[in-house]
């Protein structure tokens, strides 16, 4: 069984070889990891390939998180991302957020996120790279501008949204990734539930914590049992169909 998770954030992972080795174990082939502002771009371009295994490959995408508005350096970060594009399989993590709040600050206004989303939306359509969308309490923005940009591969990760922004997506031929948040959240598991497998991805978003658990892409095996159960699919099936969409979506492997 082959596996590809196709969103995490490897530069978070302390043992990161160890955490490679135990994926390799579970049949992960290949992790895109994202980047969110400057410096995890930085990594994702320069350092992550050096972790890839033998069974085990790591693809950069570079992007920049909404939540990273009130403390990076936005136009350092879109230098960058442009100037390093074409060593990246995609553009991620990038989209809105309208539920986040800064400890310090509140994040940005709409209109601000908006500006700058618009402007990684349009350097991926311009260098024909997949984008990676963050879209919490965004939903239907996101969805919409995605639309309207002329982006013709999108993937909305760990999407949780409402049904009919849902099929307005999966009309568009978009793509939706399960996380292991697919074993009990309900708001995810009816997204995953009528999203199609042609239309359906695996990811971690590692380190991300799941149930208190931080994640690593190892645990993409519960995405892929949660898939499973929601489909009533063999886990084989579901993997086959799953990494057959990275490769087409990413051009990898």
């Amino acid at each position: 069984m082959e596996l590809v998770d196709t969103h995490a954030h490897l530069e978070d992972i302390e043992d990161l070889d160890g955490a490679l080795e135990r994926a390799e174990k579970e049949g992960v082939v290949a992790v895109l990891t994202m980047g969110s502002d400057y410096e995890s771009n930085n990594w994702s371009i320069k350092e992550s390939v050096k972790y890839s295994r033998e069974k085990l490959k790591i693809y950069p995408s570079v992007g920049f998180h909404p939540w990273n508005l009130n403390n990076s350096n936005v136009e350092v970060s879109l230098r960058f991302i442009e100037e390093n594009i074409s060593k990246s399989v995609a553009v991620g993590e990038i989209g809105l957020d309208y539920w986040y709040r800064d400890v310090r600050k509140n994040i940005k206004k709409k209109e601000e996120q908006k500006r700058l989303f618009q402007k990684l939306l349009e350097i991926s359509k311009k260098n024909d790279r997949p984008v990676s969308i963050h879209s919490r309490g965004a939903w239907a923005d996101c969805v919409n501008m995605t639309i309207e940009t002329g982006i013709e591969k999108a993937v909305f990760h760990w999407f949780s949204g409402p049904l009919d922004v849902l099929k307005k997506l999966l009309d568009h031929g978009y793509y939706v990734s399960a996380t292991p948040a697919a074993a009990y959240s309900k708001e995810h598991r009816a997204v995953i539930a009528k999203t199609p497998l042609e239309n359906l991805l695996l990811e971690t978003d590692s380190t991300v914590a799941y149930q208190g658990e931080p994640s690593e892409p190892a645990h993409l095996i519960k995405a892929l049992s949660a898939v499973a159960e929601l489909k009533s699919e063999k886990e084989q099936k579901i993997a086959e169909e799953t990494t057959e969409n990275a490769r087409l979506i990413f051009k990898i492997l």
